[in-house]
């Protein structure tokens, strides 16, 4: 109880950042560099919070309407920007981020512009987040194992091969799209549920660097990285309280530092490694056996 009672906040902090870090995974395990899931937690968060505070929507209502608005948002913005690859997806997803913002600041009438929109009610805590961290790992573990996500890895590896496999690249890309607005979305509103107030600078490049250092630092493959690469980046501060005027230095230099040393992640590194003694372990033993014959 007494670890609740100190950390409850840390933990629930972490649980958020994990829905949304699953938001930037699912593009980058697409083969999609995106990077606009800030964009699509500004739009559920404000959705939630306007609906809420303004016209009394029940919070678990406004949470839905936020899923809905950010795969809407997400299925619009995949149109064109599903026909971009690399940094000119990059940075028109970038882009897109910044046009949110600007949104936000100076629709003054909706967004309350700088002041961000207050009294929020608090409607979810650690049981809530920690649901839907469950459901949206389920939800992404099965998508993974269907053809989709199987054309997902195919697509991030190579997409001459998947197009020679008969996959559609366009349409696998916007149905990342429209799943990273969705669940990001729903993040979002957690988010504005959780803190009593939202900020347009919340969700910034600083939301745009911390998602992706996440799902980098944790890896891109299994439903695993994202969840280690948040608890790490989310406990990270409060280990290093000294250096909290630092803290986007740390998140910059464990960035690189992982993608120098660990390129495939933390998860997919340790996976990739015990699948591959668990192979070398199994051609001896079967070479053993032969000698035996």
């Amino acid at each position: 109880m007494s670890f609740f009672a100190g950390y409850g906040p840390l933990v629930e902090l972490a649980l958020l950042n994990m829905v949304l870090a699953f938001s930037q995974y699912i593009v980058l395990r697409a083969g999609v560099f995106s990077l606009g899931s800030a964009a699509f937690a500004a739009v559920g968060a404000y959705a939630a919070a306007i609906l809420a505070t303004r016209h009394g929507v029940p919070p678990a209502l406004c949470m839905v309407i936020a899923l809905v608005a950010g795969g809407l948002f997400g299925a619009i913005v995949a149109v064109p920007l599903a026909r971009l690859r690399g940094v000119f997806q990059a940075l028109a997803t970038l882009a897109l981020v910044q046009i949110v913002l600007s949104l936000a600041l100076n629709w003054t009438s909706l967004t309350d512009g700088a002041l961000g929109i207050n009294s929020i009610p608090k409607a979810v805590h650690i049981t809530e987040a920690a649901i839907a961290v469950v459901v949206v790992a389920y939800f992404l573990h099965v998508i993974g194992m269907s053809g989709i996500g199987r054309g997902f890895d195919i697509i991030r590896e190579d997409e001459t091969v998947a197009v020679s496999l008969g996959y559609d690249v366009r349409k696998h890309h916007m149905i990342a799209f429209v799943l990273s607005g969705a669940i990001a979305g729903l993040g979002g509103a957690m988010h504005a549920f959780s803190s009593y107030s939202i900020t347009p600078n919340e969700f910034g490049f600083h939301m745009v660097v911390m998602l992706l250092a996440m799902v980098v630092l944790g890896g891109r493959v299994s439903i695993f990285g994202p969840i280690v690469g948040a608890l790490i980046l989310t406990g990270l501060p409060e280990l290093l309280r000294g250096f909290q005027d630092y803290r986007s230095i740390l998140q910059g230099a464990l960035l690189m530092v992982s993608i120098t040393f660990l390129p495939r992640g933390i998860v997919d590194t340790v996976l990739g490694r015990l699948r591959h003694r668990s192979l070398s372990r199994g051609a001896s033993a079967k070479d053993r056996d032969e000698v035996t014959i």
